[in-house]
C-alpha cells in the first residue's frame, strides 16, 4: 500500500472504528484511547502519545472537531483545520487510528468503543479523566501518564501572538 493511503487508512468514521475494535479484541490485541484537540502538534503530544501506545497493543486517538475544539477552547481555535489535525495524527508510526468526535467529551464514543486502557495527560486525575466509569466497569484500566511541563498548545499561540510585536 503507498504510504499515503496507509496515512488515510488510519482515519475511520465512529462504525468503521468499532469494526476495527472487534478485530483487534478478536485478535487478543489490548486498546489503548485517548482524546484531545492536538491543535498545534508539538513534543508533549509526541511523548504522550508514545506513551499511550506503550500501555496496550493498539492506539485509537479520539480527536475533537473543528467545532467541539472551538466551543472549548474560543472562537479563535483550533488553529488546524481538522483535516490537517486528523492526517498529522494518523501519520505518526504509534497511533494506529484516528476517529473525529463532535461533542464536547469523548463519553459517548468511548462507551461505543469500550477500550481496555483508557489515558490522559498528567494533569488530569484518573476519577477526573471523562469515561473512566465506563472503563472501569468492563474491567479496563484508566491512567493519568506523566505530563511534560513546558510543552502546550496555548504556549505555543502566546508565542506567535507575541512574536509579532
Amino acid at each position: 500500500m503507498k504510504p499515503w493511503l496507509q496515512i488515510e487508512a488510519k482515519i475511520m468514521d465512529w462504525p468503521q472504528a468499532v469494526a476495527q475494535r472487534a478485530v483487534w479484541r478478536r485478535a487478543g490485541e489490548r486498546l489503548v484511547f485517548t482524546n484531545g484537540c492536538f491543535d498545534l502538534l508539538h513534543y508533549g503530544h509526541l511523548y504522550y502519545l508514545a506513551e499511550a501506545r506503550a500501555q496496550g497493543d493498539r492506539l485509537l486517538v479520539g480527536l475533537n472537531s473543528s467545532a467541539s475544539v472551538g466551543r472549548l477552547k474560543g472562537t479563535h481555535r483550533p488553529i488546524k483545520d481538522e483535516q490537517s489535525r486528523l492526517h498529522l495524527l494518523a501519520g505518526l508510526a504509534c497511533v494506529d487510528a484516528v476517529v473525529v468526535f463532535d461533542q464536547d467529551t469523548p463519553r459517548e464514543l468511548i462507551a461505543h468503543l469500550r477500550p481496555d486502557v483508557l489515558v490522559k495527560g498528567g494533569d488530569w486525575a484518573v476519577e477526573q479523566i471523562v469515561g473512566h466509569e465506563i472503563v472501569l466497569a468492563e474491567g479496563g484500566t484508566v491512567k493519568s501518564l506523566a505530563f511534560i511541563p513546558g510543552y502546550s498548545t496555548t504556549q505555543l499561540e502566546s508565542k506567535i501572538k507575541n512574536a509579532g510585536r
